[in-house]
């Protein structure tokens, strides 16, 4: 429906709200991209409490992706749905425009996702949402969700024996209530066959670029995560956590998280037990208790586990050889790097980077 936002926001009660909800979906994007040249059709699925950037997190990537300014040549045509369509109520009281399910499905879907928030919960006890996502989700070419979306084709019976990850506090859950799914609870997102699910929140953006790039090329994606800031692309397999952040989340309160950073942004320098401890003001042997006592792993473990987290992000890189990576990681040689490296991934570095990076590097 080709109407002005203007004109749209002039218009008052039920009606305007079913036409915001068309017109703003119908703005976003719909250039040419298939053979046949139509747009794919990207399907958002809404409802009461979702989370909004699990929708519009990426639903931005594609839109952008779209933009022929933008270098965009792939043609995505972004719908927000819900049950009875017109403007879905989000967390924090932000309103969607949507259409209804009905009307979304009315043409074909290329990549149907389901978003996560906390009305997830209220939304897989309704038969109607659950019924048309177990039509339609094997219908669409790929299907995904984001965060707690995964909740709802659990409850639609489409992820029986499938490879699924969900935010990690609601990993538990999740396998209590659907014991037969087989759930990777630290991964950002997780593909099985053309099932997609993702983490919390932002994982949605990583999992969307990584469709991105399998639809248009790496360096159509790239130049998509270059506009939006964000990186290209974390792997669906690198942890939900990083050490800094498990380090931290042990006591928010700690003096020490200070130190955590400070050791983050040294990662190349000396970090052995005396220079951290003189670092915090304590005795080497008093930090030493205090530090195991606290956060569970010596020093010395959580100096590693943070040079491996910072080799993992180079890893994807596309050009930096695996010995540079050693020492900008702070390891003094690429042999220590991939000891630490199997200890901490069961996986040595080069392998990691032929799973998970962006492109194969010439080391």
């Amino acid at each position: 429906m080709e109407r002005n936002l203007a004109t749209m926001t002039r218009r008052a009660g039920r009606d305007w709200y079913n036409d915001a909800g068309r017109g703003i979906n119908d703005i976003m994007s719909s250039f040419p991209a298939k053979a046949d040249g139509e747009p794919r059709r990207v399907v958002i699925v809404v409802y009461p409490e979702v989370t909004v950037l699990d929708a519009t997190g990426p639903a931005e990537v594609f839109s952008t992706a779209a933009r022929p300014y933008d270098g965009g040549s792939s043609g995505y045509r972004i719908v927000i749905a819900s049950k009875d369509g017109g403007l879905i109520e989000a967390d924090g009281g932000v309103a969607l425009g949507s259409v209804t399910l009905e009307e979304a499905s009315a043409e074909p879907i290329d990549t149907l996702l389901i978003a996560g928030g906390f009305g997830v919960f209220e939304a897989a006890k309704d038969r109607a949402i659950t019924s048309w996502i177990a039509r339609e989700g094997p219908r669409a070419r790929r299907f995904g969700t984001t965060c707690m979306g995964t909740f709802l084709p659990a409850a639609a019976g489409l992820l029986k024996g499938r490879r699924v990850v969900t935010h990690w506090h609601w990993c538990d859950r999740l396998k209590q209530e659907y014991p037969d799914l087989e759930i990777e609870e630290d991964a950002i997102f997780v593909r099985d066959g053309d099932i997609w699910t993702s983490a919390g929140v932002t994982a949605g953006i990583d999992m969307a670029l990584a469709m991105v790039e399998e639809d248009c090329g790496h360096d159509l994606a790239l130049e998509v995560a270059r506009r939006l800031v964000v990186y290209l692309k974390r792997p669906g397999g690198q942890s939900q956590f990083s050490e800094t952040l498990n380090a931290q989340a042990a006591d928010p309160s700690d003096t020490l998280n200070g130190l955590h950073v400070w050791m983050r942004d040294n990662i190349t320098g000396d970090l052995r037990v005396e220079n951290l401890a003189d670092k915090a003001g304590m005795s080497p042997r008093n930090f030493a208790r205090v530090y195991r006592q606290r956060f569970g792993v010596t020093p010395a473990k959580a100096v590693e586990a943070m040079r491996v987290e910072t080799a993992k992000r180079l890893l994807i890189g596309e050009t930096t050889a695996i010995a540079e990576i050693a020492r900008q990681s702070g390891f003094q040689d690429d042999e220590r790097m991939r000891r630490a490296f199997v200890r901490h991934t069961g996986i040595a570095p080069v392998d990691y980077r032929k799973r998970f990076g962006t492109r194969m590097a010439a080391d």
